[in-house]
């Protein structure tokens, strides 16, 4: 008997794509994803699982074998993203899962080179993306206990004859879609965080960011909290030590580490230096990076965005509500009273000036259909 093979219809098929431009975009990250410990923060491959329960907040991470878990630094493709979608909202523009790209675009936003090699990291951060499997609690709905997923649903790769890369184009799930569209699951961070090469401190300034925001008086964590919401494989001793090394480097853009003893409690205290990160609706001064070149990042005027049709933005022309939850039960108190990482800001009114001409990209087919 003659077995039929099912073939399912491409995700793309059903979504339309949204095509990214030539342009800027300041740099967004997704809240959930900055305050708990989804990715690794080792450069080694890492296959053994994140598992972190606070609460009725529960996080598992699984990889696979062949290409190990999504990295910290793997998560910067899901940050450009996030600031894609959120700029072209804020024009007006149409946005979708479905995003379309050259990898110039992406490698240069995030500071990286756009050699034949960095050509090939990024595609194996892609496939760990993909491989990587999240189960979690966070934000599901009143009668839904646990929501599974993948960082990207899919991805491919248009290349010439000769094999040179001209685009990409990946679906994103729909759980980190939609703490991206909604505004006050989203902060802005300094273009600087690109620039930071540790695990650690690439995931501490997160958690700062997220935390002490821009509070006078910062924020304050046990470092046997910091060390189990990081995920990290290390002993809490050497954690430790290297949160005292990462405090002595002060590496951390527009925040200062301090740490503090209370007892036989290690502490450590993490308080805005300059006051340089402002709310996603703002552009970001940069600690010592007002020369965005540093990080690969052009001077466009206005960021490009092409979709099929634009639209109005998916929000009110209202206050944006206090951000930063601290209420926040896996996170340690802090001992003056809590008040927003961002204050309320009314968002700006989309421009209806469009760029007058748009960067055609190499793609010339409906969504999943035959190049």
């Amino acid at each position: 008997m003659s077995s039929r093979r099912l073939i399912t219809a491409s995700e793309r098929s059903k979504l339309d794509p949204f095509v990214v431009a030539t342009g800027d975009a300041s740099p967004r990250d997704q809240r959930d994803l900055m305050e708990r410990p989804f990715f690794s923060l080792a450069k080694t491959r890492r296959t053994a699982p994140i598992l972190y329960e606070a609460g009725d907040v529960r996080v598992e991470v699984y990889a696979v074998l062949e290409h190990g878990m999504a990295t910290i630094w793997d998560a910067d493709v899901l940050i450009w993203a996030a600031s894609q979608i959120v700029e072209a909202e804020n024009l007006g523009f149409k946005t979708s899962r479905f995003l379309r790209f050259t990898p110039y675009q992406l490698l240069t936003s995030i500071g990286r080179q756009t050699g034949a090699r960095d050509y090939k990291l990024l595609k194996g951060a892609l496939a760990r993306l993909q491989s990587t499997v999240i189960r979690t609690t966070i934000r599901n709905g009143e009668n839904w206990r646990r929501h599974q997923f993948s960082w990207i649903n899919e991805w491919e790769e248009c290349t010439t004859c000769d094999g040179r890369v001209e685009g990409m184009e990946f679906v994103l799930p729909d759980w980190f879609y939609r703490g991206v569209i909604d505004r006050s699951l989203v902060l802005a961070i300094d273009p600087a965080y690109f620039r930071l090469t540790g695990g650690i401190e690439r995931w501490l300034y997160r958690v700062a960011r997220k935390h002490a925001g821009r509070q006078p008086k910062g924020w304050l964590f046990e470092i046997a909290h910091l060390h189990e919401k990081s995920g990290s494989l290390v002993r809490v001793s050497d954690f430790a030590l290297q949160i005292r090394r990462i405090a002595a480097r002060q590496p951390l853009p527009g925040y200062h580490l301090r740490i503090e003893w209370q007892g036989r409690r290690e502490l450590l205290r993490i308080l805005p230096a300059h006051l340089s990160t402002v709310p996603v609706d703002g552009a970001v001064d940069g600690v010592g990076t007002s020369h965005a070149n540093g990080i690969g990042i052009s001077h466009a005027a206005l960021s490009g965005l092409r979709t099929h049709e634009p639209q109005l933005t998916l929000w009110p022309e209202t206050a944006i509500p206090g951000l930063n939850l601290e209420s926040n039960s896996e996170s340690n108190s802090c001992s003056w009273p809590a008040r927003s990482a961002d204050k309320r800001t009314t968002p700006a009114a989309p421009t209806s000036q469009q760029p007058a001409r748009q960067p055609s990209l190499p793609f010339g087919r409906t969504p999943g259909g035959k190049r």
